[in-house]
């Protein structure tokens, strides 16, 4: 199958093909850092972080910018409000996002360019559209002109009016048209502020991003990615300044990916989640988002009660282009389904003596090669459900379609287990062989959403932890004298009362197993 990907910027699905072939240049819109990351801001980095994973693998080279903007009026605000200075509180936020992106397994990220290292460029794209009358100076300012851009809306679909319509706009009553964005701004005393041929300033939002994806990317990108909400003003401008200046196509391909809900209804793990959304339903979307003015709590808070790998495969299980419904039942809820897999890889050990984890899988598509040699009937279903991963993700990044397919093989893996009685001293070199075979492939395609890379990291730790297993090993340790003394009554009582509790004991050849569920 071909790969195909939705493009905002003409509503449709479209064949891939890059400026350069076999070449990516990809940009997503970072944040503004004056405050601590909230889940909404891991959205985009994991699913553009997954759509690297997969071009790569179909042997595409990759470029991946996620920008940093660390000048603006939030940070001005928040700077004085804590008694420092924006270039100390721009710092230590950043550093709050990238620890946060790696803890959500965001490695594929090639250079995180800031705002304030590239002044000259934006100056110099400034400088180019007042040249060519597509932006004019005004009292220390400096504005594009929409009525330059013939086809200014052309992304979100709006004419001017409509984006004037309850939109904030830079009040100056001098502009040319009350929809002339700013591309520079004069500082007030006190405030950041570089030379400039029109006085001392600071860049608009907007110029920001066009000088960094352009000069690390070229004049025409093959993806801009970012939020729906972004979509308006600041994609619909930032196109329009760019093609403005080069009178160049800026990206090829826009991909908007759904926002974050609020929400508190659990649902299925598992089922496709396959729902897309679309560029017309920004508004709804917008309305009901899931951000730090409404309370989100920071990420560091999310992961002290969920594992960041079931963070990560929650906001992979819906399609990218669909919101997502945020809630801490729907997170547990995905964290029930993993822990299917984390039980079928320790049975794995188990079995084989090996860790799942050390499995070496195919990073390349043109690398794997048909599954031989095995049970016929077992094999023959991994392939298809290989086949159905991988159209899932060439029908625009379906990860809700291919994480569908992860649990068809899990549970093919486990009853290939269960009838040769694996677990139970059946396995010999040939069916372990075979076991590993199966959980190689599982491997290769969940490398390519990001999990089940490494083994799990305890949330909490430290005495409670251990107080925790030494109490078990004595419960258990009491129930096991009541099974050999036949008090079924006790044992049982024990077994009951800590599945109540959601804790799962698993009697093994190999002794007394428990964990929580």
């Amino acid at each position: 199958m071909t790969l195909r990907v939705y493009n905002t910027l003409t509503r449709q699905k479209e064949d891939f093909q890059t400026v350069v072939p076999g070449k990516v240049g990809m940009y997503l819109c970072g944040p503004t850092v004056y405050k601590p990351a909230h889940i909404g801001h891991m959205v985009g980095p994991v699913i553009f972080d997954t759509v690297k994973r997969y071009l790569t693998y179909v042997d595409y080279e990759v470029t991946f910018v996620i920008n940093i903007t660390d000048v603006d009026d939030k940070l001005i605000v928040r700077a004085n409000e804590n008694g420092t200075t924006v270039e100390a509180l721009a710092k230590e936020m950043t550093q709050d996002y990238y620890d946060n992106l790696k803890t959500m397994g965001v490695e594929s990220v090639d250079l995180f360019p800031h705002a304030t290292e590239h002044i000259q460029e934006m100056l110099d794209i400034i400088s180019n559209l007042i040249e060519k009358d597509a932006a004019y100076p005004l009292e220390g300012d400096v504005y594009f002109s929409v009525d330059a851009d013939e086809d200014y809306g052309k992304l979100s679909r709006r004419n001017v009016q409509e984006m004037m319509a309850g939109t904030r706009v830079e009040a100056n009553d001098r502009k040319r048209n009350p929809a002339d964005f700013a591309l520079w701004k004069k500082s007030k005393p006190g405030e950041p502020a570089w030379e400039s041929p029109w006085g001392p300033g600071r860049p608009g939002w907007h110029i920001e991003c066009s000088a960094m994806s352009m000069k690390y990317l070229g004049e025409t990108l093959d993806i801009h990615g970012g939020g729906l909400d972004l979509m308006f003003p600041h994609h619909e401008n930032e196109l329009a300044q760019s093609e403005s200046c080069t009178g160049k196509p800026f990206a090829r391909y826009w991909l908007h990916n759904g926002l974050m809900q609020a929400s508190g209804a659990p649902g299925k793990v598992g089922g496709g989640h396959d729902r897309h959304g679309d560029a017309t339903d920004q508004a709804a979307q917008e309305a009901n988002k899931l951000a730090g003015s409404k309370g989100a709590a920071s990420v560091k808070e999310l992961f002290a009660v969920h594992q960041p790998e079931t963070v990560r495969f929650f906001l992979l299980a819906t399609h990218y282009r669909s919101p997502i419904d945020f809630g801490d039942e729907r997170i547990a809820e995905t964290g029930k389904g993993l822990d299917s897999f984390y039980r079928l890889f320790e049975a794995y050990e188990r079995i084989s003596g090996q860790s799942f984890y050390d499995i070496q899988a195919p990073t390349k598509r043109e690398s794997t090669t048909p599954l031989k040699g095995g049970p016929p009937e077992l094999f023959e279903e991994l392939e298809q459900l290989r086949r159905r991963f991988l159209d899932a993700m060439d029908d625009d990044f379906n990860t809700g379609g291919a994480i569908g397919t992860l649990f068809e093989m899990r549970k093919a893996i486990n009853g290939f287990i269960n009838a040769n009685k694996l677990a139970d001293g059946g396995a010999n070199e040939e069916s372990i062989a075979t076991l590993t075979t199966a959980l190689t492939m599982l491997k290769e395609l969940a490398n390519l959403l990001g999990v089940f890379i490494k083994p799990l990291e305890k949330i909490g730790g430290g005495a409670d932890d251990e107080f925790a297993a030494a109490l078990m090993d004595l419960i258990l340790d009491i129930r096991g004298e009541a099974r050999e003394t036949k008090n079924w009554g006790v044992a049982d009582k024990i077994r009951d009362s800590l599945a109540a509790l959601n804790v799962v004991v698993e009697d093994r050849p190999d002794g007394v197993q428990w964990s929580r569920s």
